[in-house]
């Protein structure tokens, strides 16, 4: 186990090495960074910057945290893995605007992914932000990026609602370059008990895809495999009947929506292939939000060929 400390951060020093872990995390435009000085005024005006750092500086294992908060600056030789960035924001209702917590960047070092750095920064962001007084944190992502996916939505408890089309524009950093920036905007409302149960010490039960489709969830579509193993989105049978189903004002409670299990490899091996799941899930998650849908789990499974799924309910009463 590689022990990890978690800071909030407020100091010019540890800023500077939050913004240089943002060029590793982002390489490649420079000027996307958010400066120190942007970090630091949020940060003194009611924003949040928690920094995780390896104190045991192995590298390897597991993450585990303390439960305890420490302000003040880290030990120097321990590096700085992870952050969260976020600032107060509003949100409008019918009675007027309403606070809310922005949290506009998660970032962990390559080397640590896959081993709940991330998760760790988000519930102590959650922690943090219900002492605020506040309700409601939301934040973007890239919808067809499967690990960010599991996180927001299975592990944390996180719902959507919201399909940005191109929400940041043109994006030059490696990650992003080529492609609509089209995002999923998250709604945590941190306070219930959906988001309390998901970041209890005690587990969930995890539901598969058999779970599911036991419960005749329907998979809308179902990928392909191509012979160089990447997923192809396929328009079949299953949009057919379901937008039947829908001229009926019948709404199934629960929908699959397949994802590539890996977005980045078809980034890398084919733009084009991934222009066409990007405008081919715009169009989907589009529509049944239009409808009333809600994502509110997510499904990976593992294996030689790997495969991803939203989960969609019907409705904000099935939360």
């Amino acid at each position: 186990m590689s022990p990890v400390t978690l800071h909030i951060l407020e100091t010019p020093q540890a800023m500077a090495a939050v913004e240089d872990l943002q060029r590793l995390i982002w390489p490649g435009a420079d000027s996307d960074i958010v400066p120190v000085h942007m970090l630091l005024a949020a940060c003194h005006n009611g924003g949040l910057v928690i920094g995780a750092y390896d104190t045991g500086a192995g590298g390897g294992g597991s993450a585990s945290a303390l439960e305890d908060w420490a302000w003040d600056e880290p030990p120097p030789q321990s590096p700085l893995i992870g952050f969260v960035f976020g600032f107060p924001g509003l949100y409008f209702t019918p009675d007027g605007p309403r606070p809310k917590h922005c949290s506009h960047m998660l970032g962990v070092h390559p080397n640590y992914r896959d081993r709940g750095v991330g998760y760790l920064l988000k519930r102590a962001q959650w922690q943090m932000v219900r002492h605020q007084g506040l309700d409601r944190i939301t934040w973007t992502y890239d919808p067809l990026l499967s690990r960010n996916a599991y996180l927001n939505i299975a592990r944390l408890g996180a719902v959507c609602n919201t399909y940005l089309r191109d929400a940041y524009g043109s994006m030059r950093d490696e990650l992003n370059a080529g492609l609509p920036s089209d995002r999923f905007q998250v709604d945590w409302w941190i306070n219930s008990p959906r988001v309390n149960q998901r970041l209890s010490k005690r587990p969930r039960l995890t539901l598969d895809l058999a779970h599911f489709l036991s419960a005749g969830a329907p998979i809308l579509n179902p990928t392909r495999i191509d012979e160089s193993g990447l997923a192809q989105p396929v328009e079949g049978a299953n949009l057919s009947e379901f937008e039947k189903t829908l001229e009926l004002n019948n709404h199934p409670p629960l929908l699959l929506v397949e994802i590539p299990a890996d977005f980045s490899a078809i980034k890398a091996a084919s733009r084009e292939l991934a222009l066409a799941w990007r405008l081919h899930t715009r169009g989907l998650f589009e529509r049944l939000f239009e409808q009333g849908y809600l994502a509110t789990d997510f499904i990976h499974l593992p294996g030689a060929y790997p495969r991803s799924f939203y989960v969609l309910s019907y409705g904000e009463s099935t939360l």
